[in-house]
């Protein structure tokens, strides 16, 4: 009889590992091209001093980058620095809107207009402002659509902050062992290209729209993907 597969937690951010238990994308780099595998394990690497964000604008984007990811607790991606990282370097998406500037000064002036919110709606910066009221401060924004946000369109401000949050986060090896994805294909490529199929190294979903059955689907592969 064939040994069940050997699993162990990945990191997670915050160290919540409800939905996809026993999985660690790290345990995948084998597969890898080497060129692939060094791009993403450099993502693992201690993040330098900021190059973009001076101390009063890190003050503000930390903890806005905080509510916007529900980042709250031990390990944190460190999306802010990976933001940093890009608009230091002149990383945008090669594209912009036309009702803001260029992504690093919408990056700085929405930073100064919502520590103004602050201060005038609670009489302290962002960063001293408590978790609910942050939350408040930043559904205001969300609430006015396109209209006009210290003469910028709070819509497209939504989107540059939702944006470079979520490209940083969901690049990074903790936020993949949270949602239980498994990496680069190549160059092996997959075997089970059913609709809902999955592969002996993935992890069946235990949150709300995993099944038993879907559950136990592991312990039917052995390490070679064969059934038993």
């Amino acid at each position: 009889m064939s040994r069940p597969l050997q699993r162990k937690d990945g990191v997670t951010p915050g160290g919540h590992q409800d939905r996809f238990a026993g999985f660690d994308v790290l345990g995948q780099t084998r597969h890898w091209d080497p060129v692939t595998a060094g791009v993403v394990l450099s993502r693992l690497s201690l993040p330098g001093p900021l190059r973009f964000f001076d101390l009063t604008e890190e003050a503000i984007a930390r903890p806005l980058l905080d509510e916007l990811l529900d980042q709250h607790q031990e390990p944190r991606v460190p999306v802010l620095e990976m933001i940093d990282s890009r608009l230091a370097g002149g990383e945008g998406d090669g594209w912009r809107y036309a009702e803001l500037p260029e992504d690093g000064e919408a990056w700085k002036r929405s930073l100064r207009s919502v520590d103004d919110d602050a201060r005038a709606g609670y009489g302290a910066g962002f960063a001293e402002c408590s978790h609910e009221d942050r939350r408040k401060l930043i559904q205001a924004v969300q609430d006015l659509g396109d209209g006009d946000w210290h003469g910028l369109r709070a819509d497209r401000i939504w989107s540059l902050w939702t944006r470079y949050a979520c490209t940083a986060f969901y690049s990074h090896p903790w936020a993949w062992n949270e949602i239980g994805f498994s990496g680069p294909a190549y160059p092996r490529g997959y075997k089970d290209a059913r609709v809902g199929g999955r592969e002996p190294f993935e992890v069946a979903d235990a949150g709300p729209r995993g099944t038993a059955d879907d559950r136990h689907r592991d312990d039917d592969h052995d390490r070679d993907g064969k059934t038993r």
